[in-house]
């Protein structure tokens, strides 16, 4: 069993699966535009080249994304991507890039229980954690 997360988006998931490759160094294993859906399925207009499904890995991990239909989308809540990274300066770099035009809830910085740790959203709106976490012992 795998449990991966699926994250909404409005209307430009295209854009964020560029993004996270571009600064995560993700790899964009599928992406299926609404266009080419069941010609049965009622693709709304100006669509069809939104993103109906796509899978990326980061680091082996996956994550799976797509555009909410109109009228679908909710902003999200109660829940944040969490990103483990032992070398606290790469943990630090790929919190200042996914950050970039987003919001820091949390500056990164060390913790009482991580040699570095951050919050923020992301500029599609997707909350991340970026921890690094302290050596087993440590705490």
């Amino acid at each position: 069993m795998q449990v991966n997360p699926y994250l909404s988006y409005d209307g430009n998931c295209g854009a964020a699966l560029n993004f996270y490759q571009k600064v995560l160094g993700a790899r964009i294993e599928e992406t299926y535009p609404y266009g080419e859906g069941n010609p049965q399925m009622q693709t709304p207009p100006g669509w069809k080249d939104k993103i109906m499904h796509a899978r990326l890995t980061i680091d082996g991990e996956i994550i799976m994304a797509s555009d909410a239909p109109p009228g679908h989308f909710q902003k999200p809540q109660g829940f944040h991507v969490s990103l483990q990274v032992e070398d606290p300066a790469e943990a630090e770099r790929r919190f200042k890039a996914l950050s970039e035009g987003g919001t820091v809830t949390m500056p990164f910085g060390k913790t009482f229980f991580s040699n570095g740790f951050g919050m923020c959203v992301d500029q599609f709106g997707i909350p991340w954690m970026v921890n690094c976490p302290q050596d087993v012992g440590q705490h």
